[in-house]
């Protein structure tokens, strides 16, 4: 075994050493694209390429083999490395080779003689674990790198998991580009990293396509972005751009909160209904005859022919303002055909001409005037009868009510924007012009998104396909989903395939079995996440009195930060402060984490409860878990919030409380 580690260990220095001349030969290529544009397009791929083939000498450049029974030997790795004659020694964990290393078993070895799994220290391999897969009888084993890899502790933004995925993970990761995929994940399942390296398959697959109509990750806040925004760099995909929901429709500054009732109902999807017969509602039928001059003659054309062209545009699927853009060319055909009947015969430079005329853009604007979004939905908001016109039938007068300001601006300009308006005027701009779609979007945390945010998705990967990515159990808005096929719908993608992912990874069971008990009451009817791995974690309660609570979580704290790996002090919001301040005076390092920005290089970070979604540390304390679910609109919602803020630990947890836990978790 000796000789082998050696050997292995000598294919890895080779590989990294012509990892290294791959990026030289790629820094060295002359630019010389031609033409300047040309030349500034190749310097940025050719620096793309260089950025994607720079190796970590900490982490494993490659962490596993396969030797199938055709005698083939490939190693798989994050990227793929060739030696100076072209041959591999490095095969990307992407390519369709690869899938035998993370799906073979004894069952279906899909010819897989043997299976090697290399264990790291710094980026040096330290130890190997085979499974023979053709030997008749033999049981599946555990791996014990795989489990050590998956509980390594880390500090740091999220890592990638290419070395330890498994079987369904890897299924759901290489389905094929023009499938929208939906997966319902546990927590500690994976799915976030799933959906990461689904998109760095999707780039290597379908390269051509999707680097030129781009991908897009949409998480629920910064703080989330900075926490994920590590792992497709590692894997070499530079190209692939983030933002939270929030940024995604920000046209305008948010400068106003509004009640919960009211941004609910902004976020109900009826109000595309109501938004669709806004924009329309300001065609002008044709009343009179378009007269228009040319030369020595005046052409007349009748209303009732221009009617059927102005009908004929509305009834398009076409956006507003496209059609608007079309009409003068529309009338001025018209008169070419009032020309043609009298004996001449003009050519398209003549409708052109005639098309540009201030008689006809005037004429085409008195029937197709210019509408602006932000205008609009300030008039919708501040004038009762606008919005009575554009709601007959969609909203009842009470919520017509509940939509209009109290007391609303003079002019769009100085309205105090909030965020459900944001989505409202990306819905607006949609009608007006169509939004480009790109090739492909990775949705993270989609429970939480109404009905109107799911279109404005949508609408970014209209011609293309979206991988959705969510749990039931954490939806902590007032409006998250009660199903994904509801949720599909709203996306636009009807026919997407929704696949559940419920073998936990992370989370240890301790931890999970205890948030589990919430879910009865959060998420009836939703199965409990399973947990694979073989050490349970710990799990410590702390009950305290009230004036010892903070000195009590100072104290875990101190406790915690001398453990290996992350430390998330997860706190009521409205304890952020105090809880920084208590650590501060005991002279404890920490970052503090907000929904607007992120701080996940410290070892310690305090955690507002409403922004724990989607992060995972090594040792989490929970202060008051009470409190935070207490802090809620409903009981529902607070138990949900509980649970995502329960199930953040991958090593341990520990909750102080002087105040009752919830019955859920007392029972």
């Amino acid at each position: 075994m000796n000789e082998e580690l050696t050997e292995e260990q000598h294919h890895l220095a080779n590989a990294r050493a012509e990892l290294a001349r791959m990026r030289e030969r790629t820094l060295a290529l002359d630019i010389q694209g031609g033409d300047a544009v040309s030349s500034e397009r190749l310097a940025e791929t050719l620096w793309r390429r260089a950025r994607s083939l720079e190796d970590d000498p900490t982490t494993a450049l490659f962490f596993g083999r396969v030797d199938l029974d055709t005698d083939e030997r490939w190693y798989i790795g994050r990227r793929h490395v060739t030696d100076d004659a072209g041959d591999p020694l490095v095969i990307d964990w992407r390519a369709p080779v690869s899938t035998t290393f993370y799906r073979a078993s004894h069952t279906e070895p899909m010819g897989v003689r043997l299976r090697r799994r290399f264990g790291y220290d710094h980026g040096s391999i330290t130890a190997m674990e085979d499974e023979h897969l053709l030997d008749v009888g033999e049981p599946e084993a555990r791996s014990r790198i795989l489990a050590t890899e998956i509980e390594r502790p880390r500090v740091g933004p999220m890592r990638d998991i290419v070395a330890t995925i498994q079987p369904e993970q890897d299924a759901l990761v290489r389905v094929d580009a023009t499938t929208t995929v939906c997966i319902q994940g546990a927590p500690g399942t994976g799915k976030t990293a799933v959906g990461l390296h689904r998109a760095a398959w999707l780039l290597y697959a379908y390269r051509a396509r999707l680097g030129r109509s781009g991908v897009l990750v949409i998480g629920p806040n910064d703080a989330f972005l900075e926490h994920i925004g590590a792992v497709l760099p590692t894997l070499g995909e530079v190209e692939v751009r983030h933002t939270s929901i929030e940024a995604l429709t920000a046209s305008v500054p948010i400068r106003a909160t509004e009640a919960t009732a009211v941004a609910q109902l902004k976020g109900d999807a009826r109000m595309a209904a109501v938004l669709h017969r806004a924009v329309w509602s300001h065609l002008v039928p044709p009343g009179e005859a378009m007269v228009v001059p040319r030369g020595a003659r005046r052409w007349r054309v009748a209303a009732y022919d221009i009617a059927p062209l102005v009908d004929g545009l509305a009834g398009r699927d076409i956006r507003y303002d496209a059609a608007r853009v079309l009409l003068p060319q529309r009338l001025a055909h018209a008169v070419l055909v009032k020309m043609e009947a009298l004996g001449e015969y003009p050519d398209d430079r003549v409708q052109d001409a005639i098309a540009r005329s201030a008689p006809v853009k005037a004429y085409a604007a008195s029937l197709w005037p210019k509408v602006d979004a932000r205008a609009l939905l300030h008039r919708l908001l501040s004038d009762s009868d606008a919005l009575a016109t554009a709601a007959e039938g969609v909203l009842s007068d009470e919520e017509q009510q509940l939509l209009l300001w109290e007391k609303p601006s003079r002019a769009a300009g100085s309205a105090k924007w909030t965020l459900a308006d944001t989505v409202l005027l990306d819905e607006l701009g949609d009608l007006l012009n169509r939004t480009p779609s790109l090739g492909h979007v990775v949705l993270d945390e989609a429970q939480d998104l109404s009905p109107m945010q799911l279109r404005a998705v949508g609408r970014r990967c209209s011609t293309g396909a979206a991988t959705v990515l969510g749990d039931i159990a954490q939806g902590t808005t007032p409006w998250s989903t009660a199903s994904w096929a509801e949720s599909l719908h709203h996306l636009g993608k009807p026919d997407g395939v929704v696949s559940e992912l419920r073998r936990g990874f992370r989370v240890p069971a301790s931890v999970i079995e205890f948030a589990a008990r919430l879910l009865p009451q959060a998420a009836p009817g939703l199965a409990a996440p399973e947990s694979v791995r073989d050490n349970p974690g710990r799990l410590d309660l702390v009950t305290v009195g009230p004036a010892d609570l903070v000195s009590e979580t100072v104290s875990q704290v101190d406790r915690l930060r001398v453990l290996e790996g992350s430390s998330g002090v997860i706190v009521p919001d409205g304890r952020v402060a105090e809880v920084s301040r208590a650590l501060d005076a005991a002279g404890i390092e920490h970052g503090t984490l907000g929904a607007t920005h992120g701080d996940v290089d410290h070892q310690v970070d305090v955690v507002p409860a409403t922004v724990a979604k989607g992060l995972e540390f090594d040792h989490v304390l929970v202060l008051e878990p009470g409190e935070i679910a207490a802090a809620e609109p409903d009981e529902r919602t607070g138990l949900r919030r509980l649970y995502v803020v329960l199930t953040r630990a991958v090593s341990d947890l520990t909750v102080v409380h002087s105040a009752p836990l919830p019955d859920a978790l007392r029972n």
